[in-house]
């Protein structure tokens, strides 16, 4: 049997008017939320790997891509767009990290960090994406070469550290060594070493990748051949410079040994 309708007025008035307030502050509230500007929340801190991987239920592959692409949606939150420059960067190296160790054979991580994150104007935050992406590279070298290779071009042409670039080529050179890995990889060392003026150590280095038979097309090893020639006429018009005193003093040269080994 249906419950008899109350009328109105049978309800007590301490009711009504509890009920009136309770809408005028809802309404408030939310008049309140249209006209305060929006606040943008800054980035938690990544769940450790054991938990995140605990949450997959077992899909670790799945929980990687979904913390990667809420990485990619923060930077867009409601009426607010996030410039990476006030992301804090510990926090997301932390995701990335997490990211990574559940997905280790994916390169979305190390693409993000080296290619997306690294390109804020901020040294600071550029260089702790560089960091991550070394500290990738060392672990699997033959599947993260192209992250180490970007990074130290941004170390070159976005940080100008060449003696960071060189200290990421000369680890792609003596890690790097898989049959997939093109020889322009290794060859950035000796590049580099040539921008810094490191003559005597960048025709070491070529000699020494031809001696080491690390690069064998024939193209390669002649574009190679023709810029020992020119290290060498290079070598030869600086030291004739520093002994008729044209120059500064020189820095005293590096004995090349004929048959030397890269370290």
């Amino acid at each position: 049997m249906a419950a008899a309708l109350r009328p109105w007025s049978s309800v007590p008035r301490p009711a009504c008017w509890l009920l009136a307030a309770s809408l005028l502050l809802q309404l408030g509230w939310r008049l309140a939320q249209l006209q305060s500007p929006p606040q943008a929340r800054p980035l938690p801190a990544a769940p450790a790997a054991p938990v995140a991987r605990l949450a997959s239920l077992g899909e670790p592959l799945a929980m990687s891509k979904a913390m990667l692409l809420y990485l990619q949606a923060f930077e867009d939150q409601p009426g607010v767009s996030l410039p990476w420059r006030v992301l804090d960067y510990e926090r997301l190296a932390g995701w990335l990290e997490t990211a990574q160790t559940l997905d280790p054979r994916s390169r979305y991580a190390l693409v993000a960090a080296s290619e997306v994150y690294a390109g804020v104007a901020d040294p600071v935050r550029v260089r702790r994406m560089l960091d991550f992406v070394a500290a990738s590279f060392a672990a699997d070298p033959a599947r993260r070469w192209p992250a180490m290779a970007q990074a130290a071009l941004v170390a070159k042409h976005q940080l100008h550290d060449l003696p960071l670039a060189l200290s990421y080529a000369r680890a792609l050179r003596r890690l790097a060594t898989g049959p997939q890995v093109p020889s322009w990889v290794r060859e950035m060392e000796a590049f580099i070493l040539e921008d810094m003026d490191q003559l005597d150590s960048a025709r070491l280095v070529i000699g020494g990748l031809i001696q080491s038979g690390q690069v064998s097309d024939p193209h390669e090893l002649a574009f190679l051949a023709r810029r020992l020639d020119e290290l060498a006429d290079q070598i030869a018009a600086k030291k004739a410079k520093c002994a008729h005193g044209n120059s500064p003093p020189c820095a005293p040269g590096i004995t090349i040994p004929a048959h030397g080994h890269l370290q």
